[in-house]
């Protein structure tokens, strides 16, 4: 029995045409209902996308996660013939500086070779605003067809009043909340 095989041109687009999920582990709920870590809290922004060779986007997905310093958030990328799996902790010194420690692990499933395992870390300074972007591939594929890229972005966590907390003035005949 002979087993189809995808052209070496288009393996990483097939790959990343076909990825099924991005779960973030993160939880929020419990952490900016304990005392204490509330005010420790901070938000992830991260920004997913397969960007092909003339910057075209075929795939993006928004997520922000609450999270505490030493916290990691992990995003899992699962594609036909590549897993990608990041995790990203922050920390803040306690002279207020921050950085995060990016961990990837990537398996890659080639016709040729078989499965391949690479894993990369690194530690990033960063502040409060800083977009930070991370290639769990590299900047740019063998094939130099299209790449993986991860935008992070460190902020405060602010809770948001809730309709009950804020006491402005919303009386507005379209039931939009306006922007403050």
């Amino acid at each position: 029995m002979s087993v189809p095989s995808v052209s070496r041109d288009s393996t990483l687009l097939s790959l990343f045409l076909y990825i099924v999920s991005l779960s973030l582990f993160s939880q929020e709920a419990p952490l900016t209902e304990l005392p204490g870590l509330k005010e420790r809290a901070v938000v992830l922004d991260i920004v997913a996308r397969v960007v092909e060779l003339n910057e075209t986007e075929t795939w993006t997905s928004e997520n922000s996660k609450v999270t505490i310093p030493g916290r990691p958030v992990t995003i899992k990328l699962v594609g036909k013939n590549v897993v990608v799996l990041a995790q990203f902790t922050p920390y803040v010194r306690e002279d207020g500086k921050k950085f995060l420690v990016a961990q990837g692990q990537v398996w890659i499933d080639t016709a040729d070779s078989g499965i391949k395992y690479q894993t990369t870390v690194q530690t990033i300074p960063l502040d409060y605003g800083e977009r930070l972007f991370f290639f769990p591939l590299g900047q740019r594929t063998k094939d130099g067809k299209s790449r993986i890229e991860i935008q992070l972005e460190l902020r405060p966590y602010v809770k948001e009043p809730s309709s009950k907390e804020d006491t402005t003035n919303t009386d507005n005949s379209s039931g939009d909340t306006p922007k403050k």
